[in-house]
């Protein structure tokens, strides 16, 4: 039996309190962060195989179904504020397209052949890179995508909560993070939608950073969609060049980004 279909350790859950329910989700939600932590010298492999492919224009895109396709989705569209790289550099894909963000579409997964469609209507190349999401490792949709984007010379990775599973089988870089099983059984939005989320975090800050989209531990390029992030960055271009914040205001709106007024200076 999968580990992530494996019974919880609580019984009798109806029969519990509040606190007991919430006290033995925090036990288990502790596991979390090692079992990622163990998956570093893997997580180490595909970031280093990522960022040259997108030094060369290369892109990322995550497959997934249900939350783990949610996941990917949110993901990639942080990307874009937060790094202020085009939209289309982190794609985020999820069976049963963007209807499936809202409800469950559970049968979307099911076929072997949808995802590679999918990918197909954005013309991937040698260069792009394609990281399955599949807590249980066994998702038709994630399984084929990633053995047809193999097939067709692509970087592929995938993350899952299952050793073994099928998923690891058709990809270059499988990372695997071993959480065990959830409080309530295969519910796996739980511990495993929390590692996944973590571990797609550690991808695309690392390989963001590498490739240059932060200065320091600043992320000056950053897009100035609202009042937060003008003051976030005015406070950055005050702490780094000792302007006052009124003129760091001016020359950010200015010039459009904390980078811009930095490297002016």
């Amino acid at each position: 039996m999968k580990i992530t279909e494996q019974p919880g350790p609580y019984r009798h859950l109806e029969n519990r309190s509040a606190r007991e329910l919430l006290t033995f989700i925090n036990e288990q939600d502790r596991k979390v962060a090692p079992a990622v932590g163990q998956c570093i010298p893997a997580l180490t492999a595909l970031v280093e195989a990522i960022v040259p492919r997108m030094e060369r224009g290369g892109r990322l895109f995550y497959i997934g179904a249900g939350t783990s396709g949610r996941l990917g989705v949110l993901d990639a569209s942080e990307c874009p504020p937060t790094y202020g790289v085009p939209p289309g550099m982190v794609i985020g894909l999820i069976a049963g397209g963007d209807r499936a963000l809202r409800e469950s579409i559970e049968s979307a997964e099911d076929s072997e052949e949808q995802a590679w469609k999918d990918l197909a209507e954005y013309t991937p190349n040698g260069d792009d890179t394609i990281v399955g999401i599949a807590a249980s490792g066994t998702t038709p949709y994630v399984i084929g995508g990633l053995r047809r984007a193999r097939e067709a010379g692509l970087l592929t990775g995938c993350v899952t909560c299952n050793p073994g599973a099928p998923v690891t089988q058709v990809c270059d870089h499988p990372i695997v993070a071993v959480v065990g099983p959830e409080v309530v059984t295969g519910s796996t939005r739980m511990k495993s939608g929390t590692a996944q989320k973590l571990i797609l975090n550690m991808i695309t800050t690392s390989v963001m950073i590498r490739l240059g989209r932060v200065m320091d531990n600043r992320m000056v390029d950053m897009k100035l969609s609202n009042a937060k992030l003008i003051d976030r960055g005015t406070k950055m271009i005050v702490e780094s060049t000792g302007l006052s914040y009124e003129e760091a205001r001016r020359r950010l709106l200015e010039a459009g980004s904390v980078r811009n007024v930095i490297d002016r200076k």
